[in-house]
């Protein structure tokens, strides 16, 4: 199984990445997380959104599951996240958008829309984030100890 993550932003500083592969790296060997670093769009929001959008367009593989992140999203537990990524068994696509968002194109890409919250979170931390959970919901799927119900 592929997990791309795809994320509008520079690398994640040195603290970050360690946490970010602390926890991809306890994932299973046939589990195969890649992280793609797309630049910002530059100019107004709308002109920043429309270039980002042709950037994660570009970079979705075909026949993917695709997750975007946005806090208008639906909230879900982390049961519910191991349903969405492991149940299909399909390769994942996860989008964190730029600044301002993504555009509409991104949004009709979109699986699923999931939302971390109310909260609105730096790239930094969401990418943490999302690396946690995808372990938890691997070991939710796999019965491992980890996650406490």
């Amino acid at each position: 199984m592929n997990i791309l993550i795809l994320s509008v932003g520079a690398k994640p500083k040195l603290e970050t990445a360690t946490l970010m592969n602390d926890f991809v790296k306890r994932l299973p060997k046939h589990i195969h997380v890649n992280w793609q670093f797309l630049k910002h769009g530059n100019g107004s929001p709308s002109t920043s959104k429309q270039q980002e959008a042709e950037y994660i367009l570009r970079a979705i593989p075909a026949k993917s599951t695709v997750i975007l992140l946005d806090e208008n999203g639906k909230q879900l537990s982390s049961p519910g996240l191991s349903k969405q990524v492991f149940e299909k068994g399909t390769d994942v696509v996860f989008i964190i958008g730029g600044a301002y968002g993504v555009s509409g194109k991104v949004v009709s890409k979109a699986d699923f829309v999931w939302s971390l919250g109310k909260l609105v979170y730096p790239h930094q931390l969401v990418r943490i984030i999302i690396a946690e959970q995808l372990y938890r919901a691997h070991s939710i799927f796999t019965g491992h100890p980890y996650h406490h119900d």
